[in-house]
């Protein structure tokens, strides 16, 4: 399996902090005008969230990775529940890259696949280097095309 770039820690890492300190400062309101009980209730609260989501970013990147094989895109992820998918390459319809602001700033980008019968995208793998992210998405587009009908499952 191909692992991400190590800089999409970073990325989730901001996001995540973004939403503690949103909880925290939500409770940090509640506790001061509303129950009145601690001055130290949401800072607790938002340096026990710190903590489990760092580890939880840790556990993420440590379960992401994908591959290429012979008939379809094969992707493991996942912290509490372990999620394998395989989109085979018959059923993707058009892969786009993206990469917004936050993954501009860290050099990051992410390819996203859509496949037959979806309302949206089915896959996305994050955090590619943008050349990394462009050469998947034509070799996925590559092998989408050189796919069978008949392949289909």
């Amino acid at each position: 399996m191909n692992a991400l770039q190590s800089r999409v820690r970073l990325r989730w890492g901001i996001v995540a902090l973004v939403l503690v300190a949103v909880v925290a400062g939500v409770v940090t309101a509640i506790e001061r005008f509303v129950f009145e009980l601690t001055p130290l209730l949401g800072p607790g609260v938002g340096a026990l969230l710190l903590l489990v989501a760092v580890a939880y970013v840790q556990a993420l990147y440590r379960s992401w990775g994908y591959r290429l094989d012979d008939d379809a895109l094969e992707l493991r992820r996942g912290v509490l529940t372990k999620v394998d998918t395989a989109v085979p390459y018959v059923r993707i319809q058009h892969v786009d890259t993206q990469r917004g602001p936050l993954d501009r700033l860290l050099g990051l980008g992410r390819v996203v696949v859509y496949t037959a019968g979806s309302r949206g995208a089915d896959v996305t793998v994050p955090g590619l280097k943008p050349d990394q992210a462009r050469d998947l998405r034509n070799r996925l587009r590559d092998l989408a095309v050189e796919s069978e009908p008949e392949d289909a499952v």
